[in-house]
């Protein structure tokens, strides 16, 4: 009898057990996971995000742009001497819409570029329906991101906390507010379809979310929040036909956002940091002879002098796998996360040179060079007489959204009535002049010290080369 007691003991301790580990496995396994699971009762998919919007739509907000346009009805409008005995052009007053997000509880807040471009007043709308007068503290047309600062006479305002986007995946919930179609604030669902599209287009530094949460017109500069209420990005684009949401909406990520916030409030300015070098994309026949299963990655094809890239030691022919941990799979995603850091931090890159797998750290620096306001004003009798130019550099070629590889003169504006603007157009690169190379500006001014009546150009125009002969 005793010998049969112990064994239903036994089995009955095992099963108890066994119980016990199945109670507790999800536990663990929600540990690993971070929560990301399927509904696994009728009140789990009863769950509302009406918490969530709650805490997060006070720190979205709506902003009104106004823009008074001056217009002629004649078809004469153009023509000086029209407008000189018909007076005056009529005003007419443009009113745009768009959202922003509040990041800074003193009043700073963050939209898109596109929104407020050539406004000249700008308002900004709570949702409690609180409104105050804006300022533009930063434009930036390169990531199309603008800041801005309100005056709340020292009460704090509703903030949305940056989210790490390190750890967004495809699949997770997200959440779009905004006001889209001007109907008031907006809130709709989705989850992030793709990260790291850079083939969009709509900036220089593209490396967008996606998402197909609806994204209508007036949501431009509104958040993309996780269900944490945190901000992952600032709705920015979509991709339709027929004007509306077609579930293909892109937002710039939180980290570019912070990054041009930073440098709006604490430097008044953005400048940049760079690597130094030019790289293409990984085709799937390359990676096969660098030994990898797939394509990734940038192949460095030009390394610029004693810039970053060059002092690390990177060289021609050289496979950036990573930076930061974080595969690159062009050179704009590249370009993209160097951008997210500040001029004199250090970057870790994955290098494959040779077969062989190598960790390289570089200090980013500001591309050197001249900027845009740095011009001359080209005197004289030659062809370029009137003509403001400014010598090509990788800051300057930063600026204006050129290659920092290129080199020569570049034309950026001519005056009115100048003989130059028979020659040349804003935007060219003088080449050459009567065959010396103008890659300086000293050498455009030796070139044009030899006078004569005979000039051989040569100059780069929309990307094609140019080459003619003037008389003077």
């Amino acid at each position: 009898m005793t010998r049969h007691v112990s064994k239903f003991f036994y089995a009955s301790m095992l099963a108890l057990l066994a119980l016990l580990a199945l109670a507790l496995l999800p536990l663990f396994a929600a540990k690993g996971q971070a929560a990301r699971q399927v509904p696994q009762s009728q009140g789990e998919i009863d769950l509302s995000f009406a918490p969530l919007v709650k805490s997060a739509s006070p720190a979205v907000v709506n902003v009104y742009t106004r823009k008074v346009v001056q217009e002629f009805s004649s078809p004469f409008a153009n023509d000086p001497i029209f407008r000189e005995f018909f007076g005056r052009p009529r005003e007419n007053v443009q009113n745009s819409l768009g959202s922003g997000v509040i990041v800074g509880e003193e009043g700073v807040i963050v939209t898109n570029n596109h929104v407020i471009d050539g406004a000249d007043a700008l308002k900004v709308v709570l949702s409690d329906r609180r409104e105050y007068e804006a300022e533009l503290v930063l434009a930036d047309e390169r990531t199309d991101l603008a800041v801005l600062k309100i005056d709340t006479g020292g009460e704090p305002l509703p903030v949305l906390d940056y989210a790490d986007t390190r750890d967004l995946e495809v699949g997770d919930l997200v959440l779009a507010i905004g006001n889209p179609f001007g109907v008031g604030q907006t809130v709709t669902s989705g989850i992030i379809s793709a990260t790291a599209r850079t083939d969009v287009g709509v900036s220089d530094y593209a490396f967008f979310l996606q998402t197909d949460a609806a994204v209508n017109p007036g949501n431009s500069g509104g958040a993309l929040v996780n269900t944490a209420g945190e901000l992952v990005g600032v709705n920015t684009a979509i991709f339709s036909r027929s004007g509306g949401s077609n579930g293909i909406g892109f937002a710039i990520p939180a980290e570019m956002v912070r990054r041009v916030v930073d440098a709006a409030i604490n430097e008044g300015m953005i400048v940049r940091p760079w690597l130094g070098l030019k790289g293409q994309s990984v085709s799937y026949d390359i990676a096969k002879t660098q030994g990898l299963d797939r394509p990734v990655g940038v192949i460095v094809t030009e390394v610029y002098e004693d810039g970053p890239a060059d002092k690390a030691g990177l060289r021609r022919g050289d496979l950036v796998l990573s930076i930061d941990g974080r595969e690159v799979f062009d050179e704009r995603g590249l370009k993209f996360l160097a951008a997210t850091r500040s001029p004199g931090e250090e970057a870790r890159l994955e290098v494959l040179r040779s077969g062989d797998r190598r960790s390289v750290d570089i200090r980013l620096t500001p591309p050197p060079g001249a900027t845009e306001a740095e011009r001359v004003l080209l005197k004289g009798r030659h062809p370029f007489s009137g003509a403001e130019v400014a010598e090509l550099s990788p800051r300057l070629a930063e600026e204006i959204g050129r290659d920092p590889f290129d080199a020569g003169v570049l034309v950026t504006r001519i005056l009115r009535g100048a003989y130059a603007r028979r020659i040349v157009r804003p935007g060219d690169v003088i080449v050459s002049v009567n065959g010396e190379a103008t890659e300086t500006l000293e050498d455009l001014d030796a070139a044009l010290d030899d006078g004569g009546s005979l000039w051989r150009i040569e100059l780069e125009r929309n990307g094609r080369r140019v080459q003619g002969t003037v008389r003077i």
